[in-house]
């Protein structure tokens, strides 16, 4: 109520006074009060900037770092090749691999970790249609939230939509991708010494699809929020004029 009393006397003021420089002042004012009360906009850069264009920034933004981290990880040694990602052996079998190699038998380990990594590649691309889809559902409270959030807002945002979906949709990929590149077979080889060997009381078999996926799955959202963050604070990475604009916004 206050902002339109102000509006009104505004226009009071515009039409009685004859000083063209005070004229454009309350001109500008009300222009603005205005908006602000039917435009839902905010201020960037002093320049306007309206929900509308939030939203689409917003998604621009997760779809360049969607798109970005799937196309790194999915090509050969995108986690192999790249210890923040790359795919271990599980902390359950940590005892499974120190045997092998105290006994010599190195070269089962080296090629299960080289397998479950391949499959991890190979499976990585088939997140960006799933993340392309939730994007598309961005609503402006969720642009809002993301924008006024942490440096990984976007990518949380994300993976809250996505990860249930994804695990579903990545398990029979890293499955087939796992057969694919022999990894069960060297899966099978490593824990079938292991469990022979005289020294072993406990028998280990951990789900290796399922270990697969979930480390893939971290790998990715790993790599969304780097680009995410990239876009948050590097200027340089805003590579679009609505990224520039929307990214802006209250620095």
């Amino acid at each position: 109520m206050g902002r339109i009393i102000k509006i009104l006397a505004g226009v009071a003021l515009l039409t009685a006074t004859a000083v063209t420089s005070d004229a454009q002042v309350l001109r500008d004012y009300v222009n603005d009060a205005g908006r602000m009360l039917s435009g839902g906009k905010k201020k960037a850069d002093n320049k306007t900037i309206t929900n509308t264009e939030i939203v689409a920034g917003l998604k621009e933004a997760l779809d360049l770092g969607a798109k970005t981290a799937t196309n790194k990880l999915s090509v050969k040694d995108g986690f192999l090749g790249n210890a923040l990602v790359k795919v271990m052996m599980p902390p359950e079998a940590a005892k499974v691999e120190n045997t092998l190699r105290q006994f010599g038998m190195g070269a089962y380990v080296d090629k299960a970790i080289v397998s479950m990594n391949r499959a991890a590649e190979d499976a990585a691309i088939q997140a960006q249609p799933i993340f392309i889809n939730a994007i598309k559902g961005m609503t402006i409270q969720d642009a809002l939230n993301i924008l006024k959030g942490s440096n990984d807002a976007a990518t949380q945002y994300l993976k809250s939509k996505t990860m249930a979906q994804l695990t579903t949709a990545f398990k029979p990929v890293i499955s087939a991708s796992l057969e694919k590149v022999n990894a069960t077979k060297y899966w099978t080889e490593v824990f079938e010494v292991y469990n022979n060997l005289p020294t072993t009381h406990n028998k280990v078999n951990p789900d290796l699809t399922a270990y697969v996926t979930e480390r893939a799955l971290n790998g990715v959202f790993l790599y969304i929020a780097e680009e995410e963050n990239k876009i948050r604070m590097n200027p340089a990475a805003r590579v679009s004029d609505l990224l520039k604009k929307v990214f802006s916004y209250g620095k």
